[in-house]
């Protein structure tokens, strides 16, 4: 009976560590347990001993598992096969051999597709004594990204007041804004979007703006790892039209030129700091000097854990035609705690 026991006993533990992946090292320690995606560089490993960690792709000699990995090219075209990784890189089995990938041709390991991120983001103040003051600040954002396809729309929310007491007191910012744009890529690289953008401003005397556009944009990186961060970096030009309506004033209504840049640079040297700039110019188109907006920001996002992060950043409006007695420009600094997702 017992020689039964441990017959089935050793019988199991050599199914268990046939079937396990196995990572050598290039140090020459290695890990057994369940291989997982590959990205970012990183292979995600659930080990025997350790539990879930993740391994730098460079750090590794070989892997020895059967998953299939999905390969997307820079045609967004994709191709699942198994990987293993050869001194360092990345290979695929031919014919009884390791091929190295060539990964100028390829755009990302085991991509993620048709998931929802974003994050809403709080900050504000409050002031009592010689000045009593309130601020308040709420910024939203959300983006979706298939293969050939991409949604982002952006909302915010402005408040403060301030005076010398509660009876004094006086709006200063009341500001709120929504934006949403859709792109769909017909190369790699190539997109044409559609746009369009909602906001009212008090304080500018503005009741409101609505406008609409289309145009096409080239999205020059994406994700692009220079060794001192990952950079995204795209143009868009393209026309719009425009309504808006300042206090005690007809509706306007015209056509602007569009340009718009968008970049987004994850910095190396900071894990989970990530640097952004975005500009957005429309001249009308038959009065390019004296009718034009200019919307500008820059920020810093830094992600203590999973799902939470630090906002500052920098937002600068400018609009040439405004309402008798208001200034052209408004510049606004927020400094926030975030919850993404």
């Amino acid at each position: 009976m017992k020689i039964k026991i441990i017959a089935t006993v050793l019988t199991v533990s050599f199914c268990v560590n046939a079937s396990a992946d196995k990572v050598t090292l290039k140090s020459g320690s290695f890990l057994t347990g369940e291989a997982g995606v590959i990205q970012d560089g990183k292979l995600k490993f659930i080990s025997a001993d350790l539990g879930a960690i993740d391994i730098a792709i460079a750090s590794i000699a070989s892997l020895e598992s059967d998953r299939d990995h999905t390969i997307q090219y820079l045609d967004n075209s994709c191709e699942n096969k198994k990987l293993t990784v050869l001194d360092g890189e990345l290979a695929v089995p031919q014919g009884g051999k390791l091929e190295k990938l060539d990964m100028a041709k390829i755009k990302s390991i085991d991509p993620v597709f048709e998931s929802w991120h974003g994050s809403v983001n709080l900050s504000g103040t409050a002031t009592r004594g010689n000045t009593v003051a309130e601020t308040a600040t709420i910024t939203a954002d959300l983006n979706r990204r298939w293969e050939k396809d991409r949604l982002t729309a952006n909302g915010g929310y402005y408040f403060a007041q301030s005076g010398d007491s509660k009876e004094t007191k006086q709006k200063t910012t009341s500001r709120f804004e929504l934006s949403a744009q859709e792109d769909h890529f017909w190369k790699p690289k190539f997109y044409s979007y559609l746009n369009g953008k909602y906001e009212v401003d008090k304080i500018m005397s503005l009741e409101y703006r609505w406008r609409v556009g289309a145009g096409a944009g080239y999205q020059w990186l994406e994700n692009r790892d220079f060794g001192f961060g990952k950079l995204s970096f795209s143009q868009e030009i393209g026309a719009s039209y425009v309504g808006e309506k300042f206090e005690h004033k007809d509706e306007d209504n015209f056509g602007t030129f569009r340009y718009a840049h968008h970049l987004n640079w994850e910095i190396a040297a900071v894990e989970n700091l990530s640097f952004t700039h975005n500009l957005e110019y429309l001249p009308a188109v038959d009065e390019w000097t004296d009718n034009y907006l200019l919307d500008t920001d820059m920020g810093i996002v830094y992600a203590f854990s999973a799902n939470w992060q630090l906002l500052g950043k920098i937002e600068w409006d400018y609009q040439r035609k405004v309402a008798p007695g208001v200034k052209h420009s408004d510049i606004r600094y927020i400094l926030g705690l975030g919850y993404k997702w």
